[in-house]
């Protein structure tokens, strides 16, 4: 995979290339590339490096000595031909009339270039992109005008594309193609972008349009059109990304992968926040009602890569949870394999950026062949997303290394919810409370010195609670096999309040129980929802250190009044207690 960036605007271009690069260097680090065109004098410059985007950077004075407000840029993984400058994107014809950016592979490059070659072209590179830049020239040459000559290169170019094109005689211009490689187009208040990629773009703009499949966008200064292959104008719909763009950042991080290591417990919360509400799944949002869920007798899981072990692990979970008969494919072979697929039956989609060829691939078959399609997939607006029946997000924010980590848990999470709510209306659900309680009841254990705290602070007259958002028949034989129970004179749960433990409700209602006013209680909790929720109610908080949220620990203890590694620390003769 390959990474593109394209800027035109009022700012200038070549920086801005550059930063959107930083953020897609995961694409691909052989070579990079820019190409900026100086409004002033017309010139287009293309300056490419070999190796990683820092020489690039070097090489360009981190772009200053490239002026111009409109340009297009590449990083590069290499697929046809060596890492190399002349294999370096992007690539132009001899006199730079037609400049273009590529990500993805021209199956037919090799009877392409030999028609171009009997045409008059010259090639100087060894990839497939410099075909795609000489067959656009060929039919500008031939009709004129950028969106003609386009759609033509498409008609004939078989493959996967996502092209950022700049054309000399139109000036203020980019235009963008796609078929099953990823572009989206952002709108800031300075121009507008192309990117592969969301993390690109976010320091700019939050405001993007997904491009289809076979469609054409056309970019100047203050808009966006949308063309089809048949250059008919098309009006698409504007999505805001909800990502904040430090998010795509290290954050202090070695690296990515370990940054995304630890933000796996936010991610997986978040994820299953945005489906459970008062201790309660519902997927009305994702469109697949219960009586959909209801009528389901079969499922096919479809996915690659680490979405396909997510897919093995959900076979077992559903077949064991709600006992619906699961099939999983690889998205490859789903479509060669001829699947017979039954009546009443659901493809499931599993793809972390919903742009996956073969699985778009897989879930047109399946739509062809009338079976409904649920897509599991983490961006919002992807081909994957826009084309299902059904879309349930994961919300694991972007994830930027290859080795997936947070994206494939949210995945995970995603298969139980649909596991468990399937029982659920499917009358199974008993099983799974069973096995719930069975993991309460023998293996959840209390933190070390809990026990002694606790009496201790009996012997102070302090009066002890419990909030939860668990059911009594979980917690209460938990607490009584660790031998706590007796202690606190007021237990809890969700289901005695409206709202959930994301509201300060649970709180208030439990100091009601014990005759106290929030200002007069500490709350201890481990998770910043819950600090904030009680912070919210008028309660003083106590941050709890717990290995499964360790990414919000920093943000808990800024949150709190006061916070604690080990209950221990509560029985020093310097534990803040001692001072209230």
């Amino acid at each position: 995979m390959c990474g593109i960036v394209g800027y035109v605007g009022t700012e200038q271009a070549a920086p801005i290339l550059l930063a959107g690069l930083s953020k897609l260097e995961y694409r691909g680090y052989d070579s990079a590339g820019i190409a900026i065109r100086n409004e002033d004098t017309g010139d287009i410059t293309v300056v490419k490096a070999k190796g990683r985007l820092k020489i690039l950077s070097e090489k360009t004075n981190d772009g200053r000595a490239v002026p111009g407000t409109c340009g297009i840029g590449h990083t590069r993984w290499a697929t046809h031909g060596e890492p190399s400058e002349n294999n370096a994107h992007p690539h132009c014809t001899d006199d730079k009339s037609v400049v273009l950016v590529h990500n993805g592979i021209i199956e037919n490059y090799q009877e392409l270039k030999d028609k171009l070659i009997k045409s008059g072209y010259a090639f100087y590179s060894q990839t497939d992109t410099e075909i795609a830049v000489k067959l656009v020239d060929y039919y500008y040459r031939k009709t004129g005008t950028p969106l003609e000559a386009i759609s033509r290169a498409m008609l004939r170019i078989r493959g996967s594309y996502a092209f950022g094109i700049m054309f000399h005689d139109h000036p203020g211009k980019i235009f963008a193609a796609r078929k099953d490689s990823p572009l989206i187009i952002g709108k800031s208040q300075t121009g507008c972008l192309i990117a592969s990629d969301v993390p690109a773009i976010l320091d700019k703009t939050r405001n993007v349009y997904y491009i289809g499949n076979h469609e054409i966008a056309e970019l100047s200064q203050d808009e966006v059109h949308f063309y089809n292959i048949d250059r008919e104008e098309i009006q698409k719909e504007q999505v805001e990304i909800k990502w904040d763009a430090e998010s795509a950042e290290k954050g202090g991080y070695e690296h990515f992968m370990l940054k995304e290591i630890h933000e796996q417990p936010r991610a997986v919360r978040d994820t299953i926040g945005a489906y459970v509400k008062d201790g309660k799944i519902d997927l009305s949002e994702t469109g697949l009602t219960d009586e959909k869920l209801q009528e389901i007798e079969r499922i096919y899981i479809v996915a690659c890569g680490s979405a396909y072990h997510v897919g093995m692990v959900g076979k077992y979970v559903i077949e064991e949870l709600a006992d619906i008969p699961v099939e999983v494919d690889l998205a490859s072979e789903f479509r060669y394999r001829n699947p017979k697929l039954v009546k009443n039956s659901l493809v499931v989609i599993v793809s972390q950026s919903g742009e996956t060829a073969d699985s778009l691939a897989a879930l047109r078959l399946a739509k062809e062949r009338k079976i409904p399609v649920l897509g599991i997939v983490n961006v919002v607006g992807s081909s994957i997303a826009r084309e299902s029946d059904y879309i349930l997000y994961t919300y694991a924010g972007p994830e930027i290394s290859v080795a997936t980590t947070k994206a494939y848990s949210t995945q995970l999470i995603a298969m139980y919810l649909l596991a468990i709510q399937a029982a659920k209306v499917k009358d199974v659900i008993a099983e799974w409370d069973r096995m719930a309680a069975q993991m309460y009841h023998e293996r959840v254990q209390i933190k070390p010195y809990v026990r002694e705290v606790l009496e201790w602070m009996r012997q102070q007259g302090i009066h002890l609670g419990v909030a939860t958002a668990s059911y009594r028949t979980l917690f209460e034989p938990c607490l009584r096999r660790n031998g706590v129970f007796e202690y606190f004179e007021a237990v809890t749960e969700t289901s005695e309040v409206e709202r959930g433990k994301g509201f300060p409700d649970i709180y208030i209602k439990a100091a009601e129980k014990m005759n106290c006013l929030p200002e007069q209680c500490l709350v201890f909790e481990d998770i910043t929802k819950g600090i904030e929720a009680a912070r919210t109610g008028g309660f003083r908080t106590v941050a709890v250190y717990d290995p499964a949220a360790q990414a919000e620990w920093e943000e808990n203890t800024k949150k709190a009044d006061y916070h604690i590694v080990k209950f221990k620390e509560l029985l020093e003769p310097s534990s803040f207690l001692n001072r209230l």
